[in-house]
């Protein structure tokens, strides 16, 4: 049975969107009349996710008031407001800290239809604790990347500007199946979920990768912004 609970990160600063995103974190961005996050929390739905955890830092009273709890969108959502900046280790464990069962875990500034199905597939099949959404990429030096045996992560290398320091064009999409037992590996307080959790765990045998084929668009710079409001029906 698949996950029925997600948890989202929705606290982006937005600083490489200069102007656009002034005032509002990323995943309130509108592409086609809809925030950034609305489409992360409707392609999830689709799968029968119903409660969702919205993990908010900067401008967190925004997303607060426009999805309030979650009703007008069919679904429960409780939030996970950080006090002081946690990094993205940190606001992950501090939303995971009630859940015994795995979740969906998703960045909120991405556009997506990524397969949760055929993501927890590869999770149930190999026993996973984490499994992590792929998108081939050229433009690798901006993101995580990863050495594969088969659907096995035998490295994950988080971003690095450095393009010959990439382990390969498949790249870290921002949708994983999480066990809340992995994040003990993390310390208290703030944290990188990337270079303190995935960099650290791939000679355990529980991580694991869904190659998707499908749409993905980053929306972490003004260009690749304008891109996903173009390419995105």
């Amino acid at each position: 049975m698949l996950p029925k609970t997600a948890i989202i990160l929705a606290g982006g600063e937005s600083t490489r969107l200069g102007d656009l995103a002034k005032d509002i974190p990323k995943p309130l961005l509108p592409v086609n009349g809809k925030p950034i996050v609305q489409y992360a929390i409707e392609n999830l739905k689709k799968y029968g996710i119903t409660d969702f955890i919205l993990a908010v830092s900067y401008h967190a009273d925004k997303v607060q008031d426009y999805f309030k709890d979650g009703g007008d969108f069919g679904i429960k959502i409780t939030y996970s407001v950080e006090q002081t900046p946690l990094g993205t280790g940190g606001a992950i464990k501090q939303a995971a800290e009630k859940l015994t069962e795995p979740f969906v875990l998703a960045w909120g500034d991405n556009l997506t239809d990524i397969n949760i199905e055929e993501l927890f597939k590869i999770y149930k099949k190999n026993n996973a604790k984490i499994t992590v959404a792929l998108a081939y990429r050229e433009d690798i030096e901006h993101f995580g990347s990863v050495k594969l045996d088969d659907a096995k992560i035998v490295k994950f290398a988080e971003k690095n500007p450095d393009r010959s320091k990439a382990l390969s064009n498949w790249i870290n999409a921002g949708m994983f199946i999480v066990h809340p037992e992995v994040l003990d590996i993390l310390p208290d307080g703030k944290s990188s979920f990337e270079r303190q959790c995935l960099e650290k765990i791939t000679d355990k045998n529980i991580f694991f990768a869904y190659k998707h084929e499908g749409r993905w668009f980053p929306t972490d710079t003004q260009e690749k912004y304008l891109l996903a409001k173009e390419a995105w029906r």
